[in-house]
């Protein structure tokens, strides 16, 4: 799948440019964009504003697969454009690796959304007294549950470690058994199950 970006903001360009692993073609104007097809495509929000979810909309309607990055990345605007179609949506600034696991969760037809954003989410989640938690838990080992209902809680790794006094590979090869045991992919699921 042919990989374009579009920014209005040179310096987002090149610091895309950087990420990108695989080839990828700069698309400068915005009715060009509108008119590619069957590709996935990175996008400025502020470069398609003011009318993004128009915008946004034709870019699906086009077969494109879509990855919104946002300066400042906020979750009602994520919730928008995940209804809308994007498969994506982050902080514009932010690191290599979260520029390529968003692209190759989005090849692979998965929705990304940026981990803080995750985060939120998870924490938005209402509350169940459901007793399936407690039969789902039941699968688990003892550290396994420990590591699941602090993931619950949208603790990231190096803090569950340190909670736990274990190392970050360790919470996540913890977490990776969980989500096998539990048959989800990924924390946003495992809160979903256990919530």
């Amino acid at each position: 799948m042919k990989v374009l970006i579009h920014s209005d903001d040179i310096n987002l360009l090149s610091h895309w440019e950087k990420s990108i692993d695989s080839k990828y073609e700069i698309i400068d104007n915005l009715d060009e964009l509108l008119n590619m097809t069957s590709s996935l495509i990175i996008i400025n929000f502020s470069a398609c504003l003011p009318s993004c979810d128009d915008v946004l909309k034709t870019l699906i309607s086009n077969d494109n697969k879509v990855l919104v990055l946002h300066r400042t990345p906020e979750l009602a605007v994520a919730k928008k454009l995940l209804r809308i179609g994007a498969m994506g949506y982050g902080n514009a600034l932010m690191r290599d690796h979260f520029i390529v696991a968003a692209l190759n969760a989005i090849k692979d037809n998965m929705v990304w959304l940026y981990p803080e954003l995750t985060s939120q989410l998870i924490m938005d989640i209402p509350t169940s007294n459901d007793e399936n938690s407690d039969e789902q838990l039941s699968k688990l080992t003892s550290r396994e549950k420990e590591v699941a209902l602090l993931l619950k809680e949208a603790y990231p790794y190096k803090e569950i470690a340190l909670k736990l006094d274990i190392t970050p590979r360790t919470v996540k090869a913890h977490a990776q058994s969980t989500y096998s045991k539990l048959n989800v992919k990924d924390r946003l699921a495992l809160a979903l199950l256990l919530k």
